[in-house]
């Protein structure tokens, strides 16, 4: 009994993380009923003001599960952002051809494919915006036939997605020149990520590479492009490296300060600590749509840089993007603190501390430690 007990808690547990649904829906474009696997972030019935950037799997029957395993990886360290992912089951009856059918002249989608197209652009994301909180970044990813297929999204005049996803894609005829030519016309911000590996199909990987020598040579500020060629990988296993590499190349600037990034390119800086960290957040949110407030961490990361540099009056500056993002909190009366202290104003310290002894704890700031921080000073 203990046992049946023990495992129901660890499904619903994994469940209550996971939130994966699997639903039919009737896609008129397609004219039948098409199988999608949904998961849910973690926090998206708790935090119901909150939008999620939407990640569109094709191949979803394999696919699905290595991408929201990832996510869920990333998200516990904070690495990358909650996502809300759909993915398309196309291999029970291997509608993964039909899907992906395409005119061997043209090189563009034809018969059943131009209903897939449209399927996912005109029915799949619009159903997926009216039923859930999405931001505004949209992702696409694929492998092998369905990688090459959701490159034709590019065409468009104003491509649906702002990121791509293609491991080994096996190219439809004239998208190595194609793709290049979109990134030099198109003007919004495209992040694309490729990937094949020294065991990739030797026919398909000739054409990958040709592909990524034009993509090298674009030097946009608006084209985020990687590409990456595994060793010791097949055409298979090359999917379980790619997907990290590719999720963290998108939000790489979603990640708190590194150690890194604070020793190579913050506290080197000969001042304006406070408004890199105001950049980052900035940069986060025009690039990826994505609004968040400034994590603790990070405040803690420009206070240390502040403190090297002895750049004491920043703190103002950072005491006030405290009171922006932690109304509530004592980290705006702690940083202001923190200046008058380091330039000797002890009195204008004491009450400062004081004060914060009265707002809300956050991060390692505790009450406690506001009125020790006081009675030191009083001490002096």
């Amino acid at each position: 009994m203990k046992k049946i007990v023990l495992l129901v808690c660890i499904l619903c547990t994994f469940n209550a993380f996971s939130q994966k649904v699997i639903e039919e829906i009737f896609s008129p474009k397609l004219n039948e009923k098409r199988e999608i696997t949904i998961g849910l972030p973690q926090s998206y019935l708790s935090n119901p003001n909150k939008k999620y950037p939407l990640l569109v799997v094709l191949d979803g029957d394999y696919l699905f599960d290595p991408f929201q395993g990832a996510l869920n990886y990333g998200g516990y360290w904070d690495d990358l952002p909650e996502v809300i992912i759909v993915g398309i089951n196309q291999n029970k009856n291997n509608e993964r051809e039909t899907d992906c059918t395409v005119d061997p002249n043209t090189g563009l989608p034809d018969e059943k494919g131009n209903q897939f197209f449209e399927f996912i652009g005109m029915e799949l994301v619009a159903y997926m915006e009216k039923k859930y909180r999405l931001a505004p970044f949209k992702i696409i990813a694929g492998h092998d036939i369905t990688a090459g297929f959701l490159n034709f999204y590019l065409y468009k005049e104003k491509p649906l997605f702002d990121a791509y996803i293609s491991m080994s894609p096996e190219l439809p005829a004239a998208m190595e020149k194609n793709i290049p030519d979109r990134f030099n016309v198109l003007e919004q911000p495209i992040y694309y990520y490729q990937s094949t590996a020294d065991g990739d199909v030797k026919k398909m990987q000739a054409r990958i590479k040709e592909l990524d020598a034009e993509l090298t040579k674009i030097k946009k500020p608006t084209i985020n492009y990687r590409f990456d060629e595994f060793k010791g990988a097949s055409h298979y296993s090359l999917v379980l490296h790619s997907i990290p590499n590719a999720l963290y190349q998108f939000f790489s600037v979603y990640q708190p300060i590194s150690t890194s990034e604070f020793l190579e390119k913050i506290v080197v800086l000969p001042s304006g600590y406070v408004d890199y960290l105001v950049n980052k957040y900035t940069t986060l949110e025009k690039s990826l749509n994505l609004k968040m407030p400034i994590r603790i961490n990070d405040f803690k990361a420009i206070e240390a840089a502040i403190l090297k540099n002895k750049a004491y009056p920043e703190f103002e500056k950072l005491a006030d993007l405290a009171k922006k993002n932690y109304p509530k909190s004592m980290l705006y009366d702690y940083q202001m603190a923190m200046m008058y202290e380091k330039t000797g104003d002890f009195k204008k310290a004491i009450r400062s501390y004081q004060s914060a002894f009265q707002k809300e704890e956050i991060g390692d700031l505790t009450k406690d430690m506001m009125l020790d921080k006081a009675d030191e000073l009083k001490n002096q």
